[in-house]
């Protein structure tokens, strides 16, 4: 496969790699090739509606990659419980709300990195490490059961352990939703959520693992959320008058993330064709303002429109000057300095997938 040096990246190419799109179906029709040939994006995620069976999902996986001519990142949200998306060639995984210790996440981990890396994925984006105390359980916001523990001490030990244990399985971890969903009341697929909380809720509840886990060198990866922080100081607001989204807000991923926190691995959007980001703002808008907010990645998972309009938006705010080179060259450096450490495929094999559907059942069965 080639491997062009950054110098050697068209415009275009840079812009495609910080796209990470979904495609449609379980296999490559001749409009998912067109928009994989146009787009050449630096990540695909797959969802349930790709995944159907283990050969098949390995085969959709290297055709990727094959025609890409690349390795991108292929990635998916496989964190168990209710997020679950191999649930149809595997045994359905546990819940992370059902861990109870360091051992548990780790055997959690490790089935998941052996089933994933044999079906063909390099990356996948868990763990969550938004704090949901018991309080916050109660609320509406779509995480009920995918965080670990009820405290930040349980979060931070047990995302730790499972992150450590997916990526010396070859599979590298994202955490989400940064700076922190648990304190919201609503979920960001449908509406912008409110997370009404202090500074010092921020700096020692929301921010906390992130901050541990960013010192012990582990983090590669962090998705950042769509939300608001109305009572914080860095919250923004939009030119239309709405509160800006943490994920389009330079305040929060230049400045909190990147300065004040030291992170230096990509930071990716969560998914632009949300109810949080489409009701207030278009998405030819959203890309270009989560780049200028110090976005790498920007994910569009669904819809092939909202994809191209994003990609020939940021495209044309390069070319025309209002995002300068300078800002995706720093980009695509992160993500090629990580996809140039993706670990070699490795051979398909049913009878793995087979002996951790296994290994999932003890598992579950012990939780229960």
């Amino acid at each position: 496969m080639s491997d062009l040096s950054l110098e050697n990246f068209s415009t275009e190419q840079k812009v495609g790699r910080m796209f990470f799109i979904g495609i449609p179906g379980p296999e490559l029709d001749a409009d998912t090739v067109r928009l994989l040939e146009t787009v050449r994006p630096g990540g695909v995620c797959l969802f349930a509606r790709n995944i159907k069976e283990a050969r098949q999902t390995r085969e959709l996986l290297d055709s990727i990659s094959s025609l890409l001519g690349y390795e991108p990142f292929l990635s998916l949200d496989q964190e168990g419980g209710t997020v679950d998306r191999l649930r149809r060639i595997v045994e359905p995984m546990p819940a992370a709300g059902s861990i109870r210790s360091v051992d548990d996440a780790v055997q959690l981990a490790g089935m998941i990195a052996k089933t994933v890396r044999t079906l063909g994925f390099n990356m996948n984006f868990a763990p969550v490490v938004d704090v949901a105390t018991e309080e916050r359980q109660a609320f509406s916001n779509g995480l009920r059961s995918r965080t670990f523990g009820s405290s930040v001490e349980e979060v931070t030990e047990f995302a730790g352990a499972f992150l450590r244990t997916l990526q010396a399985g070859g599979c590298i971890g994202c955490l989400k939703h940064f700076p922190g969903l648990g304190g919201a009341q609503v979920d960001s697929h449908e509406e912008l959520p409110q997370v009404n909380i202090t500074e010092e809720a921020l700096y020692n509840v929301e921010l906390r693992p992130y901050r541990e886990l960013f010192a012990a060198g582990d983090v590669r990866m962090v998705m950042v959320a769509h939300a608001a922080f109305p009572g914080l100081r860095l919250q923004e607001t939009a030119q239309n008058g709405r509160l800006l989204p943490s994920s389009l807000s330079r305040a929060v991923v230049h400045g909190l993330l990147r300065e004040e926190m030291g992170f230096n691995g990509i930071a990716i959007t969560d998914d632009l064709e949300m109810g949080a980001i489409l009701k207030d703002f278009g998405i030819a808008d959203a890309c270009r303002m989560a780049v200028q907010a110090g976005e790498d990645m920007l994910a569009i998972c669904a819809s092939r429109d909202a994809i191209m309009t994003g990609f020939s938006a940021v495209l044309d705010a390069v070319q025309s000057g209002q995002i300068e080179q300078e800002t995706i060259d720093l980009a695509v450096s992160r993500i090629e300095t990580l996809r140039s450490d993706l670990p070699p495929v490795p051979e398909f094999d049913q009878a793995v997938i087979d002996e951790m559907s296994a290994q999932v059942r003890v598992l579950k069965s012990r939780l229960n």
